[in-house]
């Protein structure tokens, strides 16, 4: 990494391009590269270190990122006006990057205090969720979450919350194919989940996803710990919700006698995520928040990647890590499905990064990938999955999901993630229940600009010379202690109750 005083970062020697770590005005000379600004170049911008010819590769990371669109002469300010996509080859090379993985040992393994779950697994968080099988009983919902008063629930201090996550969808779609599946794995992922001490599910009776389905279908059964019920049946809202909140008060006694427990943190699942993406994003948080994934892994535990149309350009990097070359195919699968699925929407893989994204300095969905990519750390991968498709292998794995934040993570916890990473540059106030998230900066600006909503400033690798191992131990220490009850900054503010958004996919009917 750069020197803490320089002007910009150079990530790999081979590079044909640096970032500008402040605004730039023209004649700015640039310290190492021999070269001098020839425009004003923002912060987070790509300035050229060399002169590149129309046609020519534009290299960031040792990787392609574009290639320009006109002659750009050394010196120039590289964005999206001298910069387009072309498509190239790249070499899947299925496990040939593939090493054992060094695991710590069981007496060095960290620990965590969580709740020990029926059947062996750990919650992070003791909450009640009310979940509905359909749109058409989400206000009955929030209003049974609502009925459970705080001076009701005072009475259990171990119990977190009482959370409604209502959704969009249910009915008007196919009983069958990609979009119901996506809906009934989400579904029975919040129900099994461990930050839950118990589950009621409300429908309205008439829906395409019936509750009865969704249990026979995933074998779920009623009992003290999942209740169900439809609105219909009951006789209307008033009743319904009388009758849920009832439902709710007898499971509180058993929910508030839950304890933490000392838990190796094997049980922790993080979900790996990124909005608001910057420049910075692939210097400073993605890759550290990768070394923490890192170290989970070493501990036996699991990190989830996700945002399929977020790795895009670099999946060949995941691929070449991947423990079997059938683990690899299915990472190239779902790309292939998401090239067969934009183009059909009308729509094209580069139609990210956003505005916001490229404001923030990042040039083409190339870049905003590779950096993307590195918060999965450098360990094999393990697995890949659909979307909200039950986590089963420890180690570093990969969960297909669009790279819209609140549907990606609702897909991430559904599959078992237990707690969440968040990184932002240009600021993001993201919440989740029931699993607690840390928003980690890429900036310092923006983390102290918003600091009611950063946990940790990532942004002090670069400002302060801190290096990826030593911020990577910063986040998994504080992932023990947010695994333990603390609270993130978001949970601090009561966010989470409104990001529960399951990925539709097909025909409103």
């Amino acid at each position: 990494m750069a020197e803490t005083n320089r002007l910009t970062v150079r990530l790999n020697a081979v590079d044909n391009v640096v970032t500008a770590r402040i605004d730039l005005t023209p004649g700015v000379e640039i310290a190492g590269e021999g070269v001098s600004t020839t425009q004003p170049i923002p912060s987070g911008h790509k300035v050229a270190t060399t002169a590149i010819k129309t046609g020519e590769p534009i290299r960031k990371y040792d990787q392609i990122i574009g290639f320009a669109s006109e002659d750009i002469a050394a010196g120039d300010h590289v964005h999206v006006h001298n910069v387009e996509m072309r498509d190239f080859e790249r070499d899947y090379a299925f496990g040939v990057d593939a090493r054992p993985t060094a695991y710590v040992s069981d007496s060095e393994r960290a620990t965590f205090q969580g709740f020990k779950r029926p059947g062996g697994r750990v919650g992070t968080r003791n909450y009640i969720g009310v979940l509905t099988s359909v749109n058409c009983s989400a206000t009955a919902a929030r209003y049974i979450a609502e009925a459970i008063t705080p001076d009701v629930l005072a009475k259990y201090p171990q119990v977190d919350g009482v959370v409604a996550l209502t959704h969009s969808t249910g009915c008007g779609m196919a009983d069958n194919g990609e979009g119901y599946g996506n809906l009934q794995r989400v579904l029975w992922g919040m129900a099994r989940h461990p930050n839950f001490a118990g589950v009621l599910m409300v429908g309205l009776g008439c829906e395409v996803n019936q509750i009865d389905f969704l249990l026979e279908a995933y074998g779920i059964e009623r009992g003290p710990h999942f209740q169900t019920m439809n609105i219909q049946d009951a006789g209307g809202l008033r009743k319904t919700v009388e009758w849920g909140s009832g439902m709710i008060r007898d499971m509180l006694p058993d929910a508030g006698k839950a304890r933490r427990e000392t838990c190796p943190a094997s049980e922790l699942t993080l979900a790996l995520q990124c909005g608001g993406s910057d420049a910075y994003s692939g210097m400073t948080a993605n890759p550290a928040l990768g070394e923490a994934a890192n170290l989970l892994v070493r501990h036996g535990g699991t990190a989830v990647l996700a945002e399929t149309p977020e790795i895009y350009g670099a999946e060949h990097l995941l691929t070449r890590r991947a423990v079997s070359r059938e683990v690899g195919e299915k990472l190239v699968e779902r790309i292939k499905w998401w090239e067969d699925y934009t183009a059909r929407n009308g729509g094209e893989m580069n139609n990210n990064p956003s505005p916001g994204n490229k404001r923030g300095g990042l040039t083409t969905i190339l870049e905003k990938s590779l950096g993307a990519a590195a918060k999965g750390g450098t360990t094999n991968l393990t697995g890949v999955y659909k979307y909200a498709e039950p986590v089963d292998t420890k180690g570093f794995v990969f969960m297909d999901s669009p790279g819209y934040d609140p549907c990606s993570i609702t897909g991430e916890v559904a599959s078992g993630s237990n707690i969440v990473c968040f990184t932002t540059g240009r600021g993001s106030v993201y919440g989740c229940k029931p699993a607690p998230s840390l928003k980690l900066a890429t900036n310092t600006p923006m983390y102290r600009r918003m600091s009611d909503d950063m946990d940790i400033n990532c942004g002090a690798v670069l400002d302060e010379g801190i290096s990826m191992e030593v911020m990577g131990q910063r986040i998994f220490d504080r992932l023990l202690q947010v695994a333990s009850g603390d609270k993130t900054m978001s949970e601090a503010q009561g966010m989470g109750d409104h990001e529960f958004i399951p990925w539709q996919i097909g025909a409103v009917m």
